[in-house]
């Protein structure tokens, strides 16, 4: 979603549709094997992210709630969601903490090497 409609609370409809109209035609079997990533655009290459707490309750009553719809409940458990929103050293730990955060799309901070390994290392703890 974009930062417009971040703001707007539009947030939930968006990322629910986008998860629900992209998958719809996998099957549970399909579903089983995917990783998800939620990545708002406004966080794209930007330096924003959201917060550790927003991201989760995203993953948690958005993204896997579709998952849920579209496979049942014992797929949609066993699909990864990862957050993708500027991921950086300085805000991994807060990510990895959250209950529905099982990994980072970390996209800049991987041009450089001794960033992305910091943040591995954050991720290995």
């Amino acid at each position: 979603e974009s930062l417009e409609e971040n703001k707007a609370g539009l947030t939930g409809d968006i990322v629910s549709r986008q998860v629900t109209q992209g998958l719809a035609d996998l099957s549970p079997e399909q579903g089983g094997k995917l990783v998800v990533a939620y990545e708002p655009i406004w966080a794209i290459g930007t330096g924003l992210a959201a917060t550790p707490e927003d991201a989760n309750k995203i993953h948690r009553d958005i993204v896997r709630a579709a998952l849920v719809g579209l496979f049942g409940l014992d797929v949609a458990q066993k699909i990864q969601i990862l957050y993708g929103g500027s991921a950086k050293p300085e805000n991994a730990a807060g990510f990895f903490a959250q209950s529905d955060i099982d990994g980072a799309l970390v996209g800049g901070a991987s041009l450089k090497a001794d960033v992305f390994a910091e943040i591995a290392r954050i991720a290995a703890v």
